[in-house]
């Protein structure tokens, strides 16, 4: 075995206690596809008020909402007056927002507010923020969120927002973010784009191109991020069941492309769903 590998065999162990360390106090952290933005700039009270006031900038009121999760992590009693505002939040047009507003609303498992809301977030339009509030009312010891937890083990059928003559722009095997661009619909002479709302990695197409498709029609099939892998993993050491144990023991086993801390974690999921059931 090289230094490297060495090196890289030593990291992933103890990263695997750390892990399961961290699972066990419950600290789960859900993922954000917004996660390399930087909201650590501080905020007055004022500019705090003033940024969740300005409904014309959605990136402030997501900068507000890091801010309040920072005092929340204090401990911070005074965080508690904004909490009717974040609550208000978790219904904002932006889904940016409402992605924010899952996580923050994680943080504090004492405000019967907060848990309210995320379980109708549950049922919110857009995937990603779906996600999240499952994963923050893990923390809650819910698992109202459960199908949508196991879901981010599974591959992700996009649909058609809308129908017409589909211009395919990726391949199998491209990795694609939320936000990138994989094919263009025509209807009626006008090219719209259509963008990607989970991230994952292209897979196989469901349509021909130049193809007539339908609105709501899966056009795509997207096997999951390596992140959302992670997270799912995490909360079901937590919160699975055996019949879970299928799609978790897939990741147990490896799979191409991912780390091995991801095996690593799977295979303690699945162990631990294991003991929780013979209990």
């Amino acid at each position: 075995m090289t230094t490297d590998a060495q090196s890289r065999a030593s990291f992933g162990g103890r990263w695997t206690y750390g892990v399961l360390a961290l699972a066990l106090l419950f600290v789960l952290m859900p993922f954000l596809f917004w996660n390399a933005t930087w909201f650590g700039r501080p905020l007055t009270d004022e500019q705090l008020a003033k940024a969740l006031a300005d409904r014309s900038h959605p990136r402030e009121i997501q900068h507000a909402l890091a801010q309040i999760e920072a005092h929340i992590e204090r401990r911070d009693p005074a965080a508690r007056r904004w909490y009717p505002q974040v609550v208000a939040l978790a219904s904002d047009p932006v889904g940016e927002i409402r992605l924010t507003d899952a996580w923050v609303m994680g943080q504090d498992t004492s405000s019967p507010e907060f848990h309210a809301a995320l379980v109708q977030l549950l049922d919110d339009p857009q995937p990603m923020v779906q996600r999240n509030a499952a994963l923050s009312l893990v923390r809650f010891h819910d698992d109202s969120g459960h199908a949508q937890i196991v879901a981010m083990l599974r591959p992700y059928q996009m649909l058609a927002p809308f129908a017409g003559s589909i211009e395919i722009r990726l391949k199998p095997g491209d990795v694609v973010n939320i936000g990138t661009l994989v094919a263009h619909l025509t209807s009626e002479g006008q090219r719209r784009e259509v963008r990607a709302v989970v991230p994952g990695t292209l897979s196989r197409w469901l349509v021909a191109n130049d193809s007539q498709v339908a609105a709501a029609q899966p056009i795509a099939s997207l096997d999951p991020s390596e992140s959302a892998v992670w997270e799912a993993l995490r909360a079901l050491y937590l919160v699975g069941r055996p019949e879970d144990l299928a799609d978790v023991e897939r990741f147990a086993r490896g799979v191409d492309a991912m780390s091995p801390q991801v095996t690593q974690q799977a295979q303690a999921t699945s162990q631990a769903i294991r003991a929780r059931s013979h209990s």
